[in-house]
């Protein structure tokens, strides 16, 4: 890994014909309805394909169709692109694109000093400057001072490009988005065939509507490099990457691609049950297209629905999963704890999301962890994992069917809006690194018994329903060691609460032990878990660089602790944990260890900035 660089001064680049660039921040905002989403979903795809390292950070208005020009309708779209080992989409942009006064109002707080910005003047008229709350023009009342303004008529110059195109007028202006793409493609060096090939797939049925996006993504281009916009072009060299193939993937693709994964090593076949909720509705999306890989998806009438059909799937022998987020996590506590108390294999991936209640939609946030601890009546603990980057989704879906079919127990996997829909380069795996946990079904009559236990796993036996000879009771009674017969026997009651305990307590023999970077004792560890990672990685390299004695660790597992993490946090005079909740992680940790550590939370629907971590570094160490 490399240490993250600091963003160059755009505002310093001299008359040149390119100059190269370590690396850039590009936020592209507008109305829902603009295209931002897409056109920051090809600026990053085409980078990839350049060789850039990059990450993302899309950001959604929560009302499905705000009216058009106002704040909360805003919709961005920030990438980072780089030529060497990032982490983060960014602190802040270099470069704003704003489509319309309301997305300069949200965003210009954010950008660089001296960064660039592009505005499209044919929306900042008098009733735009209204609706998006504004009393003066930001271009004349000083808003803008400090930064670098580019004025474009977007919308003029479109319909220009098209005069000749079969289009309505409403139609082409919707082509703008891909105007200003082809502008930042000159303005960073990207070449536009990849773009082009996408959108002559995507419109194959309307080539016209492929054919106008296309000549205005060539027309935004010839502006920048006929009028002379910009004095310079910038060039983001490709990064030196672990060799192998890559492709860009988001969190919800990771998951849908590691359960597949899953399926196959385990040799069952999937069956996801779900029931759609933003964020997590991509997952049911990606995997309803991989039916030629054994998968079978079920969009379910509600939430409870959906887990009690997975419970069903898994019982009748295959790889039991459903998806939600965490309003849909509460409804399906219920079953989740029958699949617990029925020991079944199932897999809940719930892709966390601002509460409570229906709380943001659109935003992230990593409350969700007691619920998925605790979230259930009676006792009644089961595994729980975090992946740490949209591309280790894929290896946290894979380590968490893992778990569930060895152990024979539910597992939830918290994921959160910020992976689910921010993306990254991932190295294809080669098949060898992936783990094969093949299942045997029950089958031996002789000695059966439906709750006897593995040595090791303490994991019971999975029979298979209809199977001559093995016939067992199941369902949410107690139940009786070893016949699975219903039992209110209050000695026979705490020791299966106390097996089923012990069951996830032995899965942390199954994993690794949690690894510290940097010296594993001294003065402070910054502590982290879920998505929290990059942004972590990043603050105690720049915390480092300034001469800090500082390590950093990262759990994956919360459910049960690694090992060795008791050690771990008593080698250290003070543990600082940041995360995107009240302090969820911080409470287990002083309620399991009695550690006093310090607790770092943040609840506004935002990731971590970097900067914020280094200054609460230093704040611990006492340093200016």
């Amino acid at each position: 890994m490399t240490t993250e660089a600091p963003t160059e001064d755009l505002g310093a680049a001299t008359p040149a014909e390119q100059q190269p660039l370590s690396e850039v921040v590009i936020r592209f905002a507008g109305d829902s309805g603009d295209g931002m989403q897409i056109t920051g979903t090809q600026f990053t795809s085409t980078s990839a394909l350049v060789g850039n390292d990059l990450s993302t950070l899309p950001d959604f208005p929560a009302e499905i169709r705000a009216p058009a020009g106002t704040l909360p309708g805003v919709s961005a779209f920030q990438v980072r692109i780089a030529d060497h080992d990032i982490h983060t989409p960014g602190d802040a942009p270099d470069v704003l694109v704003a489509m319309n006064p309301a997305a300069l109002e949200v965003n210009l707080k954010d950008l660089e000093p001296n960064g660039v910005v592009i505005l499209n003047t044919d929306e900042f008229t008098a009733r735009n400057f209204k609706k998006a709350g504004l009393e003066t023009d930001p271009r004349e009342d000083g808003k803008l001072e400090g930064y670098r303004v580019f004025e474009v008529d977007l919308t003029t110059v479109t319909r220009r490009a098209l005069e000749d195109s079969p289009l309505d007028v409403r139609a082409k202006d919707r082509c703008k988005n891909f105007f200003a793409l082809g502008m930042c493609y000159w303005l960073f060096s990207r070449p536009m065939e990849p773009t082009v090939e996408w959108l002559q797939k995507k419109f194959a049925k309307k080539p016209e509507v492929a054919e106008a996006n296309i000549t205005c993504l060539r027309a935004g281009w010839n502006y920048c490099d006929i009028t002379g916009l910009f004095q310079v072009k910038y060039e983001v060299e490709s990064a030196a990457l672990r060799p192998g193939t890559y492709r860009n993937i988001n969190g919800n693709l990771a998951l849908a691609l590691g359960s597949v994964a899953a399926s196959r090593k385990s040799g069952l076949p999937l069956f996801l049950g779900s029931y759609p909720i933003t964020p997590a509705s991509d997952l049911l999306h990606h995997l309803s297209t991989m039916k030629h890989y054994g998968v079978t998806t079920f969009q379910a009438e509600d939430e409870i629905a959906a887990v009690c059909a997975a419970i069903g799937a898994s019982f009748g022998g295959a790889l039991g999963m459903c998806s939600t987020s965490g309003p849909g996590l509460a409804l399906k506590a219920e079953a989740i704890n029958l699949a617990l108390m029925v020991e079944l294999p199932l897999v809940v991936f719930n892709i966390q999301r601002a509460g409570p209640s229906t709380g943001m939609p659109t935003k992230t946030e990593q409350s969700d962890l007691l619920q998925a601890m605790f979230g259930r009546n009676g006792e009644a603990p089961l595994p729980v994992i975090a992946p740490e980057s949209p591309a280790d989704c894929f290896w946290a879906a894979l380590e968490a069917c893992r778990v569930a079919v060895e152990s024979m127990v539910p597992v939830v996997l918290l994921s959160d809006g910020y992976l689910a829909n921010g993306a990254e380069p991932w190295r294809l795996p080669d098949l060898s690194e992936l783990p094969d946990f093949p299942v045997e079904f029950h089958s031996e009559v002789e000695g059966f018994a439906p709750y006897s236990r593995d040595d090791e796993t303490l994991a019971r036996p999975w029979a298979i329903p209809g199977t001559a000879g093995l016939e067992h009771r199941i369902g949410g009674l107690e139940k009786q060691d070893l016949t699975g017969n219903v039992s209110y026997d209050p000695d026979n009651h705490q020791r299966m609460t106390d097996l089923r305990a012990e069951k996830v307590a032995r899965v942390a023999r199954r994993i690794a032990p949690l690894e510290v970077d940097g010296p594993t004792k001294g003065k402070l560890l910054v502590l982290g878990w879920g998505s929290t990672q990059g942004t972590i990685h990043g603050a105690v390299k720049a915390a480092r660089a300034e001469g800090l004695e500082v390590s950093r660790a990262h759990l994956r597992w919360l459910n049960p602790f690694p090992s060795n993490l008791e050690e771990v946090l008593a080698s250290f005079d003070q543990v600082l944990v940041p995360e995107m909740n009240g302090g969820q992680l911080a409470f287990l940790l002083r309620g399991t260890f009695l550690a006093d550590v310090v607790s770092y939370p943040k609840v506004e629907g935002k990731p971590f900035y970097r900067h914020e971590i280094v200054t609460r570094i230093k704040q611990c160490l006492e340093v200016e």
